[in-house]
This record gives C-alpha cells, structure tokens and sequence, in this order.
C-alpha cells in the first residue's frame, strides 16, 4: 500500500467586507512561488507545516503560528519549508485600507505604514488573524448561498462580529508591529540600492504606460539617459526583478480586475499583452497557485 501523494489546494475569494481585497485559503505541498510581488499588503498566517521564502536579501522560513507579513510592491519567493509544505491563510489588504486605519487608530494623518523583513512570532496576533479570515470566509459562503434561491433559506452572518474581528486583527498588527517607510526599519532590514531613484520610478512608469506594447531595453535607457547595461542594472538593483519580470508582475497585476467581471482567459490575456492563453495561463499560476480561470471561478 502506498500513501496517497498530497495534492496543492487554493481557493482565492473576495467580499465587500474587505472592499478591493482579495483573500485566500491554500494548502501548498509541491508549487514553488517564483520571484513575484503583490500591489496590496500581503499578511499571511501560518497554520500548518512551514514556508521558506526570499525577501529583503534573506532567506526566511515562517512556521505554524507566525505571521510573515509582506509591504506591497516587494519581491519575494515561497516553497515549503518541511516535507508535508505549509497551510496558510492570506489577506491581500488594499494599500489605501491599511493607510486609512493606520490614522484612525492614531487620530491624524499617518505615513504608509511599512513592516519588518523579521517573520512575525506573536501567537495571540496570528490567532486573531486566523479567526478573522474564517469569519470573513464562513459569511462569504453565506452570501453564495443567498444569492443561491435553490439553497433555501440560511442564517445571515453577524456583521458587527465579522468586521469586529477583521478590525481588531488589522489594528493590532498595526500597533504592534508596522513602522512608516520614512523611518529605519532597523539594522536587518534590507534596502535596495537606488529604491527611490527618480529614474526608476520613469522606467516603471514607462513600462506601465500600455502593457501591450513591446518595449526595448533602449526606450528605457534612453528615457532615463542611461546605458542599457546600466538602466537594466539600476532597474533590478531596484525592485528586486529586471524590466521584463517586472512588466509581467504588472501585467499579471492589471489582469485580475477584467477577470473578476467575467471576460474571457483569452481576451484578458491578449489585452495584457501575453502572447498567447498559454503563456499567459503559465505565469499566472506561478504567482497565484492557480490557474486563471479557477481563480476566476472561485
């Protein structure tokens, strides 16, 4: 008799609870995230196994219980970490909401909060992270099943419960642990030589301009007054990716709007500039741990 190999799960959903984010439920035994970054906030918990990534320079394994919280637009990898891989949960937390609860919590204007590199050990925080998630998954299920006239009749969710719980997790991770990108995130933490360069910041803007047109490494390195060589390596010093994974982080990015309202894998994929579904179906689930189309239908 031999044991059954143990299968990758993710299941991706939304709710208007959480306005623009994008939450999931996953348990990873074989996929190897490469090299990517999310425009949200990522804050995962750990709830079995153990997760090694790349972030900041370094090396870091997250294990049941700890809370390794990634700032938006940062590179970073994932793989198991021990033979049976990790299970997770993860809020993917628009920018704008955290920043805005940064200043009610402090009653003024706050900077963007920003976080550590340091995996986050504090059991009571990822156990106030985990149950939020739950609620927040149990009242969308509610929601399908409302929505769902077949299903017949079933108990609505205790709002003030739900948000209560999603506030109370996101307020303590703030007040325990976010910083502001002004301030020194401390002597471990990483930053990338020429992160705030001003000719970084034209490169990428060129290269979010229109994302199916073709670009050469010369328009960027011309548009900054630069050498290829040296645009390119300012670029990956930079963000962490060179011009061309960056473009398709992006690209990736953009196309997770037109999914949600209900257009075609293929459209999607060639208005983003993929060269076809299958390149575009490939770099998908190396970020996601999905499919497009299954993210779309969940």
């Amino acid at each position: 008799m031999t044991d059954t190999p143990l299968r990758d799960h993710a299941r991706y959903w939304r709710t208007p609870l959480l306005p623009g984010a994008d939450l999931v439920t996953a348990d990873y035994h074989e996929h190897s995230f490469a090299p990517h970054w999310h425009e949200a906030y990522t804050i995962p918990v750990i709830e079995r196994g153990a997760e090694c990534f790349r972030y900041r320079g370094a090396q870091h394994v997250a294990a049941s219980g700890t809370v390794p919280v990634i700032n938006p637009g940062e590179v970073h990898t994932g793989s198991r970490a021990v033979d049976e891989g990790w299970s997770y949960r993860v809020m993917y937390v628009p920018i704008d909401y955290l920043h805005d609860l940064a200043g009610e919590i402090a009653g003024r204007a706050q900077p963007l909060p920003w976080f550590p590199s340091e995996v986050i050990h504090d059991l009571d925080l990822a156990h106030r992270l985990s149950r939020a998630h739950r609620l927040l998954e149990a009242d969308a299920g509610r929601r399908r099943l409302l929505d769902n006239p077949a299903a017949g009749p079933h108990p609505a969710s205790d709002l003030l419960a739900v948000e209560g719980a999603l506030i109370d997790a996101l307020s303590t991770l703030l007040k325990r642990y976010a910083r502001t990108e002004e301030a020194p995130l401390g002597p471990a933490a990483h930053v990338a030589p020429g992160a705030h360069d001003a000719r970084v910041e034209t490169m990428k803007a060129l290269l979010a301009a229109d994302l199916a047109t073709p670009l050469r490494v010369a328009d960027l390195a011309q548009a900054v007054g630069l050498s290829a060589f040296h645009a390119t390596r300012l670029f990956t010093q930079a963000t962490g990716l060179p011009p061309h994974a960056w473009r398709t982080q992006l690209r990736l990015q953009r196309a997770l709007a037109p999914l949600r309202e209900g257009r075609t894998v293929a459209d999607v994929a060639a208005a983003q500039g993929f060269t076809d579904q299958s390149h575009f179906t490939r770099h998908f689930r190396r970020m996601f741990g999905v499919p497009p189309g299954r993210w779309q239908s969940e």
